[in-house]
């Protein structure tokens, strides 16, 4: 079997599709996954790839459940895709932006959720911080939802899912408002409200999601800013026409009733951003607040960013219709 086999195109997919995976996967499966992603591949040339990587050591057969990528083929899966997940991020949550029906008008429809792990005997204390930060008005959606029924939670573990702040791209694209993401930053915040970004990470220039990146690397400040109104919340930005402000500032009224919360402005506004004249930034708080403040308190959570979508009421417990 060839080695250009690592150079194609659909040899990279199926090691992203087993990376993404917590659980074994067969060939009937990931040629379903392909086929999501734009490849259609029957069952027996997923098994010619799938062939080759056995080969190579960079898949274990798990009984007949399926295969997982073993150490070798998570390194494999590492540099092979550096250069394929500059741009993977972004265009994944550009997809999921456009799968977001959510009407803040009526309060129905579905919105973008991540989805947290947590131990079930961490459950208590993770919900608490949450709750911190839902009351104090610095999380992107002011409640969550928890989740124990869920073939991607591991034993042991809760999910959490929390509201993406996509779903305001999907919002501003249903208006008619195009909508182009474009950055995650730290945004300081003091004690009269008033913010300022204190460093921004481009989604289209990354193979890592930069919110995880400030988390792990300990740049926030939730808690302070939960407990004394002056700290580090993080946000992601987005850009518009400028002549949209009318129809943006209508929406960000409307998700705010529907229990959306937004900085100081309603987001919208330059804050310290490059301006330009055509194009009007609008700035939301990140849902991945919540899952910060707990992981500033020492708890452990593993969290899928961008996880899917969900219906609004089953997040909220809301029965839409306003």
């Amino acid at each position: 079997m060839s080695p250009s086999i690592r150079s194609e195109r659909k040899y990279l997919e199926l090691l992203r599709i087993l990376a993404e995976s917590h659980e074994p996967l067969g060939a009937k499966r990931l040629s379903e996954k392909m086929a999501e992603r734009g490849f259609v591949l029957s069952d027996r040339a997923v098994q010619y790839y799938l062939q080759y990587l056995d080969e190579m050591g960079f898949t274990e057969k798990i009984g007949n459940r399926g295969r997982i990528l073993t150490e070798a083929g998570t390194a494999e899966s590492e540099s092979a895709l550096v250069d394929e997940r500059i741009g993977f991020i972004i265009s994944r949550l550009e997809q999921l932006s456009f799968r977001s029906t959510f009407n803040p008008a009526t309060g129905t429809g579905s919105v973008a959720y991540n989805l947290s792990f947590v131990r079930e005997e961490d459950l208590p204390g993770v919900t608490a911080a949450f709750d911190e930060v839902a009351e104090s008005g610095y999380g992107f959606l002011s409640t969550y939802r928890i989740v124990d029924a869920d073939p991607r939670i591991p034993d042991g573990h809760v999910g959490i899912m929390t509201a993406c702040s996509v779903t305001l791209d999907g919002v501003l694209q249903k208006m008619g408002i195009p909508a182009r993401l474009e950055y995650a930053g730290r945004m300081a915040v003091d004690e009269n409200g008033s913010a300022g970004f204190l460093d921004l990470i481009g989604y289209r220039g990354t193979s890592v999601d930069p919110l995880h990146l400030f988390i792990s690397a300990g740049l926030t400040a939730i808690n302070r800013l939960v407990t004394t109104r002056a700290g580090v919340a993080l946000a992601n930005v987005r850009a518009v026409p400028a002549a949209a402000r009318d129809r943006v500032e209508e929406a960000a009224g409307l998700m705010m009733e529907c229990g959306f919360t937004f900085p100081a402005g309603n987001g919208i506004g330059e804050f310290n951003l490059p301006r330009h004249p055509y194009r009007l930034s609008v700035v939301a708080f990140s849902g991945m607040n919540m899952v910060a403040n707990a992981v500033e308190k020492g708890y452990a959570i593993r969290t899928e960013i961008g996880a899917g979508t969900i219906p609004f009421e089953r997040i909220t417990g809301a029965t839409g219709s306003r």
